[in-house]
């Protein structure tokens, strides 16, 4: 009798010319075994197709991003009138001492705030990846809970606790001695944007810190090396791309945001806020463009200089390496469980003193609670109208946003042609990492709102004017503005995929989309979700990208609880900002169990 051998994993079966998978399981070659049949001219049209798409691709981002930064940079450029001026602007700015002393002010709170939250950050990561205290998902999960709130309600809670007639300020509405401190200004700012930027900073570091190598604590140990000469010369070093990254993505949330500035700033003035003023305030749309350039200045560098310093990293994870395995020790991590204890109590304090805040009918005079505030009844902004607008539009912006984001990323990661289109696209779409949303959001006011252009003694209509006043602007500004982060997240999902999907499919003539959509796609929707997730959420919370967007006709609840802020109705506002936080938070937990199913099915398809 005739023994049949096994076939090795991965063979190639004679009888079906396709590439088996891993155990003998159907291979990306017999999933896209369809293309065989296909003739060299409909290879040639794939290739063509993949041109137009990059190019389309270009187009997009040179329209949403590339022609409004043009059109703010001329504006500041020109006078009332439209004629070139030179520099004439930024030279009265910076004889205005009162506006030029803005840079200052705005380049002291970004270093305090990125100080503070960078060493909050990498102190509560420590206790999270290299020690044995108990609910550490817990605790990271409650440390996230800033990433939900819009930055207007920090500012809002802190003058429920350090305000005139705060808790903190009146010790419990005299129940102890109360302690007052400088709220409207530096302080209060700082305060806010720490609270803001903290999560960022300790996402980042708990990565860098879980990546690494155990074998080089052996050796600081077996060289005799203690503690704090393993952390300077071990630790440290292991993470400095890491650190480098939180201190500028700090840098860069605490330098350019508006919402706590405009909250709390009192007359403590920042560049964010100077545009606010010099726009809204004063109808000065040439001043606005030129405090945003000058914004853009130190936003910028920090940016080429994160790019710069993250494209030297190495891998710290060698193919040998051995994972760090944590050690009991009751000292230390009772007191890691203590330092995350009275970050996340403080955290938890600060936003439930805002839940409290909207509940209390008089504060502090009738602190009994109900739903009054919540009513939104003879209030400026929109009440639910605007809430429910805001949902729409993170809905849209999740949609639309995912969807052109991971296309775009495709096409950059996984379709090698046009190399040089493909690498422009790359650079536009990091691009907006470095934009504040109010520049975004001004920029959008010159280009798209423009009827059209005078060039060269003819008058070209603006196409895209239609779009201005629209549900569309909106969600256009929040995709740009969330563009980077979603795109990074889907290329690096995309280069976790084998690279033998795209050769199969090239060698067998399968058309792109087809793998695409029968392969990259499904793999890839966990990914996809997070995207769409960060899209929601932020979309929501959002109000720079979208202050001077906003019309009459579409309120927003981010815009909404500014306008109230600034009529007094404070308690209102601090109610719309907690529905927005409890509809991110119930959002993402679906989002999250969304995730956990599909990672489970891709977990099970790669293993089938």
């Amino acid at each position: 009798m005739t023994q049949t051998r096994p076939r090795r994993s991965g063979a190639m079966d004679s009888r079906a010319g396709v590439m088996d998978g891993p155990g003998g399981g159907p291979g990306p070659g017999r999933i896209l075994n369809q293309g065989l049949d296909q003739r060299p001219d409909q290879i040639l049209g794939s290739e063509a197709v993949k041109r137009v798409l990059i190019l389309l691709a270009l187009v997009w981002l040179i329209v949403v991003v590339v022609l409004p930064l043009g059109t703010l940079l001329l504006k500041s450029l020109s006078d009332n009138q439209g004629n070139f001026a030179g520099l004439a602007n930024f030279v009265a700015y910076f004889k205005s001492p009162s506006l030029s002393r803005s840079i200052g002010n705005s380049l002291m709170v970004a270093f305090a705030t990125t100080a503070i939250a960078v060493s909050l950050g990498f102190a509560f990561s420590w206790c999270l990846t290299r020690t044995c205290m108990p609910a550490k998902w817990l605790f990271k999960s409650l440390a996230l809970m800033p990433l939900f709130a819009p930055t207007l309600l920090n500012g809002i809670a802190l003058i429920y606790l350090f305000g005139r007639k705060g808790l903190i300020t009146t010790g419990f509405f005299g129940a102890i001695p109360g302690i007052k401190l400088p709220l409207y200004g530096s302080f209060g700012i700082i305060v806010s944007e720490v609270i803001y930027t903290f999560p960022q900073a300790m996402l980042i570091l708990s990565i860098a810190l879980a990546v690494t190598d155990a074998r080089l604590y052996e050796a600081a140990a077996s060289l005799g090396a203690g503690r704090v000469r393993t952390f300077f010369t071990v630790t440290l070093p292991g993470i400095k791309y890491g650190l480098v990254s939180a201190f500028f993505v700090c840098f860069i949330l605490a330098f350019t945001d508006f919402g706590a500035p405009k909250v709390v700033g009192g007359n403590f003035n920042i560049l964010a806020t100077d545009i606010y003023k010099q726009v809204i305030g004063q109808q000065n749309f040439i001043m606005g463009a030129v405090v945003s350039m000058v914004l853009l200045i130190p936003t910028c560098m920090a940016f080429i200089i994160d790019r710069i310093i993250q494209q030297r990293q190495v891998a710290m994870i060698a193919a040998k390496s051995v994972p760090l395995v944590n050690k009991p020790d009751a000292l230390r991590d009772n007191l890691a469980l203590a330092c995350c204890g009275i970050v996340v109590f403080s955290i938890l304090a600060f936003y439930g003193t805002a839940l409290y805040a909207s509940l209390v009918k008089v504060w502090p005079y009738k602190l009994s609670l109900g739903l009054s505030h919540y009513r939104f009844t003879g209030m400026g902004g929109g009440g639910y109208a605007a809430f429910f607008n805001s949902m729409r539009m993170g809905l849209y912006s999740a949609v639309l946003g995912t969807a052109v984001t991971f296309f775009t990323a495709f096409l950059v990661e996984k379709v090698r042609v046009w190399d040089r289109c493909r690498h422009t696209v790359y650079f536009l779409s990091i691009l907006p990492l470095a934009l504040p949303g109010l520049v975004i959001g001004l920029a959008y006011i010159f280009f798209y709102n423009a009827r059209g252009w005078d060039l060269f003694r003819m008058f070209v209509p603006n196409p895209f004017n239609f779009l201005y006043g629209t549900m569309a602007i909106l969600v256009l500004s929040n995709i740009v503005h969330f563009y980077t982060m979603g795109f990074l997240t889907a290329s690096t999902a995309l280069k976790q995929m084998d690279i033998e999907f795209e050769h199969v499919s090239d060698a067998m003539g399968v058309p792109f989309y087809k793998t695409l959509f029968r392969i990259t796609l499904p793999v890839s929707l966990p990914a996809v979700l997070e995207v769409a997730s960060y899209y929601f959420v932020n979309s929501m919370a959002t109000v720079s990208a979208v202050i001077f967007l906003y019309s009459a006709d579409i309120p927003l609840a981010s815009v909404a609880i500014a306008n109230m802020d600034d009529a007094g109705d404070t308690a209102s506002a601090c109610a719309m900002s907690v529905l927005v936080v409890f509809t991110n938070i119930v959002v993402r937990l679906l989002f999250l169990l969304c995730t956990k199913k599909l990672k489970a099915r891709t977990q099970a398809w790669k293993e089938g």
